[in-house]
């Protein structure tokens, strides 16, 4: 499941520029999350930890990183924390998002194999 991107009307020094995206998905982890959250729509922490072999503290920095560019959401239920990449997205992101998943794919699925393993 994936949600349609739309341009925010936002000023433009708050947008999401292309070099900020960059700058983001150029860390394995960073892009692999985006990845995994592009495939599954939504995951908590543990499953994000289980499928990136990262531990909970390190994913938490990342998803701090991805919170703060606004590509990602967050939803709180009891103690989990759930993410999701944002529909609010420019366009242009989501394109470059999804190609990169295109890409990537058998990878991702891979990797989601692994999250399930993992139980919170």
């Amino acid at each position: 499941m994936f949600y349609h991107m739309c341009i925010l009307s936002l000023p433009e020094e708050k947008m999401l520029q292309p070099v900020q995206l960059f700058k983001i998905l150029s860390d394995e982890t960073r892009l692999a999350i985006v990845m995994l959250l592009r495939e599954s729509g939504e995951m908590c922490v543990c499953d994000l930890c289980g499928a990136t072999s990262e531990s909970q503290p390190k994913i938490s920095r990342h998803m701090a990183i991805l919170r703060e560019a606004e590509l990602v959401l967050d939803r709180r239920e009891g103690k989990w924390i759930h993410y999701r990449l944002s529909p609010h997205i420019p366009a242009w992101a989501a394109e470059t998002i999804t190609t990169s998943w295109l890409c990537l794919r058998e990878d991702v699925r891979e990797w989601l194999e692994k999250s399930t393993s993992s139980s919170c």
